[in-house]
């Protein structure tokens, strides 16, 4: 792959182009899919591509390639060329990071037996039969193994690869058409893979939401399941990017060294993470990953940035350039030091949500959203669960919840599934004070 790199770098220098960075992927990925308790579908793909950033006088461009040879290379790139000549320049542009650069291995993230694992079909069936085990009648989901290559080549002196592997499991448990609990778990090495844990999750949720009551609507103090709060924390991911602010797609506009969270709050962007699924060595530019503090004891340190952007705003980049924008590679939420138990006993009357989706923005910058609970959501009253509920919708502002965290659990959670795609590390979450609607059928 770096000779298709080489290959696409130079005729993109002899077409004009001056700043060019080829990222070239080559992937193995197995799924397995599993329903009513049996495995039904086993699949595999391997594939490669290149994605391409170019820059012509400050006007830039990007692409993707599936066909790799000579001739589609050249053929895309004078196109690629053409639009660039008919665009206006991006003023603010200031380039992409010069190398070359030197790179630590990050420990757990590459693992041969995953990439040798011969018969995955044993980890679902453990998966299946712990969620059976708590009550569920049926369990379904998806496993999937990932060997993923990256070699990277910029026109900036960088010539950077990578490897990494990875294995993940979503279980879904059902008692029957109302009473649904989900579990999932994610690893970069099988030592460390619990399907056991996400089968028996899913399934007492699963079973303590048989015969769901309607919810009311209402201000309630919330505790948030990992696997929730995740799906929030997910679009901080893109918030934070400094692409994102500039855009008007971000409630953090404006508001460097202010207040925006709780001052329990510590957030940050972690790229060089060992086992975890958005861990690389470097970012699109070939900087090496770090550890970034985007909010410390509750104010807005930093925007996610590249060299550009960095560049514009006088500081460093924070090593997340994407190809074409800033971006996260695995929120991190530090945790506090409250037990789950002791977090029910906070609860005078109040509502745990242990799954959430279609998270929807009304406002990106004022911060306005709703979310839909997904699977069980429970009443809570005197730290206890009474019964659970249905048809509720959470809809607040996202600063706010922020804002209104009481206490954080002290055991973290790694989440990562289609629902949540950049990873995410965090506690159970209790929040003040969450506006509650009914949903609408």
């Amino acid at each position: 792959m770096f000779d298709v790199n080489e290959l696409i770098l130079k005729k993109a220098k002899e077409i004009g182009f001056g700043d060019v960075v080829v990222l070239s992927y080559e992937t193995q990925r197995r799924q397995v899919r599993f329903a009513n308790n049996e495995i039904t579908v086993a699949k595999n793909w391997h594939y490669q591509k290149s994605a391409i950033f170019a820059e012509y006088e400050k006007r830039l461009v990007s692409t993707e390639l599936t066909s790799l040879d000579e001739k589609t290379i050249e053929k895309t790139l004078k196109m690629l060329f053409k639009t660039a000549k008919a665009m206006e320049p991006k003023k603010d542009y200031y380039g992409i990071a010069e190398g070359p650069f030197e790179y630590k291995d990050i420990p757990e993230t590459f693992d041969k037996k995953i990439v040798e694992l011969d018969e995955p079909n044993e980890y679902v069936e453990i998966a299946i039969n712990s969620a059976l085990e708590e009550g569920a009648e049926r369990v379904a989901g998806v496993l999937y193994t990932d060997y993923n290559k990256l070699y990277l080549t910029t026109s900036n002196n960088v010539e950077a690869f990578d490897e990494g592997t990875g294995i993940e499991i979503s279980v879904r448990a059902f008692v029957d058409e109302l009473s649904s609990g989900h579990g999932t778990n994610s690893v970069r090495v099988l030592k460390k893979f619990d399907p056991e844990r996400a089968g028996r999750k899913a399934g007492e949720i699963a079973k303590l939401a048989v015969n769901p009551e309607e919810g009311e609507a209402g201000k309630y103090d919330v505790i948030f399941d990992p696997l929730a709060f995740a799906n929030l924390l997910s679009y901080m991911s893109f918030m934070t990017s400094a692409f994102a602010v500039e855009a008007g797609f971000s409630f953090l506009v404006g508001k460097l060294g202010q207040k925006v969270a709780s001052e329990d709050i510590v957030l940050k962007d972690v790229g060089n993470m060992p086992n975890a699924y958005g861990t690389r060595k470097f970012d699109d530019e070939g900087v090496p990953t770090q550890e970034t503090t985007i909010i410390e004891n509750g104010v807005l340190k930093t925007y996610l940035l590249n060299t550009s952007l960095a560049r514009k705003y006088n500081t460093k980049t924070t090593a997340n350039a994407g190809l074409t924008m800033p971006r996260a590679w695995n929120i991190y939420l530090e945790a506090g030091d409250y037990s789950k138990e002791e977090l029910f006993s906070e609860i005078r009357r109040g509502i745990y949500i242990t799954n959430v989706w279609y998270t929807r923005f009304q406002n990106y910058v004022a911060g306005d959203f709703s979310t839909i609970p997904r699977d069980g959501a429970f009443l809570i009253e005197n730290g206890e669960i009474v019964k659970p509920i249905r048809n509720i919708r959470v809809s607040d502002n996202f600063q706010r919840i922020l804002g209104s965290i009481a206490a954080l659990g002290k055991e973290l959670y790694h989440i990562h599934w289609w629902e949540v795609r950049t990873p995410v590390f965090t506690p159970y979450v209790l929040v003040k004070d969450v506006g509650i609607t009914k949903a609408t059928k």
